[in-house]
């Protein structure tokens, strides 16, 4: 499923309501409604959809199923916001931003509660990424003093010439169920600093994370109408987003094909796009790396977020001289993930978001082994049927689907390579772009590696490349502009050149 074809089913109440609910510190964080124009917007019972904690299936809240209509409601209340947000000083929006990120860090363990019940990751990852979703509002914070720093030396006589960036107007986005805090607020604190008022959409698999964002910047202080979340089947709300004249960006995070549908759907209306796509990374190990830290980098690079992660390694290249040892030692640590749910005790595999996924997954693993690959790992027995054991797959050819297709799974496909040569063009034969992981000691490789890989990320012997200061973004199919660092503000702006007789 993706953010423009996922639907939701009106289902009538459950009494299995998820005991944890009782672990959070302030329940008022746990909204069951939108959030149109400063109001709290509830939705009759058979306008309502269950969001279910994937590991045990038990109910964790009710929320609107809301569509093109609020959608729209919301548009006209960030349009009607607009003006006078746009108007503020930067430091005013700076210090409602810098409120909203007290707010998320003073919360973070009653956020990182609910965003386990309603995505599954483990704990300790869900606190994580609250503490990276507030770092783009502190950013951004920051960055909103220091929009306008760009001057032109005239080459007229007589003028004076200023270039400024102004607020592009009215901002959607639309966002994912993987990281459902950290990919709302990279989007919003860039846009509320560039002095936008926005719409957004979170993914009906993860609406909870985004309501409780908008109840603490409510608390915050920013105004009605410049925070909108509307909950709901994706694609109405989207289409809606896409066709207004007033909302002049749109910024998606989600899968290659959808993206392409939202850029067609924009392009009437000339709208800004940001849009973070489909990754296939290639993790490349060389016979020079250490072989405990290259299992250290090949485990992270694959299974955070369960292996549901744009930026996991898909494919895992060694050179041939120091695979066989590679994969006895990547085997035996995949071996050792404990599978779970998410608050469990140290519990490092959390389920998988659907039974799409699911399925998906052992469509790839059953394609591998029919073509010849083999199963490293043990098959063992899961959870629920929404987990998936650990696996490891070696000997997998190109042509197998997991070489070729993002993998949003636990699931590791490794393969020998010969030449540096040849596993560089292995790697960029693909449409994707957004990241790739190179393990060597050679520095001059290194270099080699950074330039001839066509993608927007290098990672060169890490895995954790990313923060608020990060440019994040890819090339070819995996997307279009850049979130994060000073230019993640762009895409939010105008740029307006005056030119002013001084005679």
């Amino acid at each position: 499923m993706n953010a423009m074809t996922q639907t939701t089913a009106s289902i009538p109440a459950k009494a299995n309501i998820h005991t944890a609910l009782s672990r959070l510190r302030d329940p008022r964080l746990l909204r069951e409604m939108a959030y149109i124009d400063g109001r709290w917007t509830a939705a009759p019972d058979d306008a309502r959809f269950e969001v279910n904690d994937p590991a045990t299936g038990l109910n964790v809240a009710r929320v609107p199923r809301l569509g093109a209509a609020a959608a729209g409601q919301a548009v006209d209340a960030a349009a009607r916001a607009l003006p006078a947000w746009k108007a503020l000083l930067p430091q005013e929006r700076a210090a409602r931003l810098r409120a909203w990120h007290a707010l998320m860090l003073e919360n973070r363990e009653d956020l990182a509660l609910i965003m386990t019940l309603e995505q599954g990751k483990p704990l300790a990852e869900s606190t994580g990424e609250i503490d990276y979703a507030a770092s783009f509002v502190e950013w951004y914070a920051e960055e909103a003093k220091r929009l306008n720093v760009e001057s032109v030396t005239s080459h007229l006589p007589g003028a004076e010439m200023l270039v400024r960036r102004e607020a592009i107007g009215v901002a959607a986005l639309l966002t994912p169920w993987n990281f459902p805090s950290a990919m709302l607020t990279r989007k919003a604190a860039a846009a509320l600093a560039a002095g936008c008022t926005l719409v957004a959409h979170p993914s009906s698999y993860t609406p909870l994370s985004a309501l409780a964002l908008a109840e603490l910047a409510e608390r915050a202080g920013l105004p009605p109408g410049v925070f909108n979340i509307v909950t709901g089947d994706a694609e109405p709300i989207a289409n809606r987003f896409c066709d207004d004249e007033r909302v002049r960006v749109v910024s998606f995070t989600g899968s290659t094909e959808i993206g392409r549908k939202i850029a067609a759907r924009c392009a009437p209306t000339m709208k800004r796009l940001v849009m973070e796509l489909g990754g296939h990374a290639p993790l490349m190990i060389f016979d020079d790396a250490d072989l405990d830290k290259a299992v250290e980098i090949a485990m992270a690079a694959k299974f955070a977020t369960s292996g549901q992660d744009c930026l996991a390694a898909n494919r895992i290249y060694v050179q041939r001289s120091i695979y066989p040892a590679f994969c006895e030692a990547f085997g035996r640590r995949i071996a050792g993930l404990k599978a779970g749910p998410g608050l469990d005790r140290d519990v490092e595999i959390g389920p998988l978001m659907h039974a799409n996924a699911v399925a998906k997954a052992q469509a790839q693993i059953a394609d591998a082994l029919a073509l010849g690959a083999r199963r490293v790992t043990e098959e063992k027995r899961t959870e629920g049927p929404l987990f998936m054991t650990p696996t490891l797959l070696a000997d997998v050819p190109d042509g197998a689907l997991i070489m070729r297709e993002e993998t949003f799974a636990p699931v590791a496909a490794v393969t020998p390579f010969d030449t540096e040569d040849e596993v560089v063009a292995r790697a960029n034969a693909t449409e994707y772009g957004l990241v790739a992981y190179v393990v060597t000691e050679n520095g001059a490789r290194a270099l080699r590696l950074g330039r001839a890989l066509e993608y927007g990320m290098v990672a060169i012997n890490r895995v954790k490349i990313t923060g608020a200061p990060v440019p994040f973004g890819g090339v070819k199919q995996s997307g279009l502009g850049r979130e994060g660092s000073r230019h993640g503000l762009e895409a939010f702006t105008e740029l307006k050149y005056l030119c002013l007789d001084i005679h």
